[in-house]
């Protein structure tokens, strides 16, 4: 099984599922001649064509715009947006469109496309290049909302999110782009989209995060794990919307105890919402406060600020210690 980047796997399942199915089609701006910005179309252009793998304007609303009506009509487009910060442009026709015209066609029409775009931050990129602006997708009701912590399960994901009959935002952390290697499988793969995983198992406490916070929270367990012999359960969200909360509920009825990670500012962020459910589903197994590790309610600092800005081992530990000290 080889070993790939998150950037490799990705195209493995552009490439696939290209293959697949010829209704299939990327476009977005350098998605083709020159791969995309960070290469993750490289080689489809050269492979399937000037037809399948578009360069289109640079105009998000344009590339969003052209992939609903290919989708309403029958093709199965990925719109690359080159930053998630600059999906803004296009909010107008995500949110009016590709959002309601399934509910607003009764049914006749579906719009069975994605929206991949780089997101977050850890790359000191310049201002709207390092947003986590997940809740806004997450809080639009028809569409879903899918963030991989990995190449492995970023190429399952993806390949679930193509075939998906419904709008999908595919958010890619682009400091998890070549970060690291992981096995991924040549043949066919798909993760479910509205479905969490266990990635660490443990009795003590749960640890709630997803994309690139799982990371720093599979760190900071295992120092919880060597240093105090506390057993943290780890569990990946994967999907934002739908999310999937029966797995998190379970686990924190078990272990009493939980905090959640995110990148994304605090106030109004996905963690609210994972409180929220867990206070409905486990609120009497709860022995503790809950705890929120997560960004700021600032924009994302730029440069040398913007590692004080980002969630860490460290601060996860020290909310981790003070719950289970509660």
């Amino acid at each position: 099984m080889p070993k790939m980047t998150m950037v490799q796997s990705l195209n493995l399942a552009l490439r696939q599922e290209m293959e697949k199915d010829d209704r299939v089609i990327v476009l977005g701006e350098d998605v083709g001649l020159d791969g995309g910005v960070f290469r993750v179309t490289d080689g489809l252009f050269q492979h399937f064509g000037a037809q399948r793998s578009v360069d289109t304007p640079l105009a998000e609303a344009a590339i969003v715009g052209m992939s609903i009506g290919m989708a309403a009509y029958g093709l199965r487009p990925v719109c690359e947006i080159q930053f998630s910060g600059f999906s803004y442009q296009a909010f107008h026709q995500i949110e009016n469109h590709a959002a309601r015209l399934r509910w607003r066609s009764r049914g006749r029409f579906s719009v069975p496309m994605v929206m991949r775009t780089p997101c977050s931050g850890g790359v000191r990129a310049l201002e709207h290049h390092s947003e986590s602006r997940e809740a806004y997708y997450a809080h639009t009701p028809g569409l879903k909302m899918v963030i991989p912590s990995g190449p492995r399960n970023a190429r399952a994901l993806l390949v679930s999110a193509i075939r998906d009959p419904d709008p999908v935002i595919f958010y890619e952390p682009k400091s998890l782009y070549r970060a690291f290697r992981e096995e991924v499988p040549e043949e066919e793969e798909a993760i479910p989209i509205g479905t969490s995983q266990i990635v660490r198992e443990g009795s003590d406490i749960t640890i709630i995060s997803y994309g690139p916070m799982m990371r720093p929270t599979l760190e900071a367990a295992s120092v919880l794990k060597e240093k105090d012999g506390i057993e943290a359960e780890v569990i990946d969200l994967l999907t934002i919307s739908p999310l999937d909360d029966a797995l998190f509920t379970a686990s924190v009825r078990k272990t009493g105890r939980a905090v959640i990670v995110h990148e994304a500012p605090r106030s109004f962020g996905p963690g609210a919402e994972v409180v929220s459910k867990i206070m409905e589903k486990s609120f009497y197994y709860l022995e503790a406060p809950i705890a929120r590790v997560a960004g700021f309610d600032v924009i994302v600092p730029l440069f040398n600020r913007e590692n004080a800005y980002l969630p860490n081992a460290d601060r996860i530990l020290r909310e981790a210690r003070q719950v289970l000290a509660a």
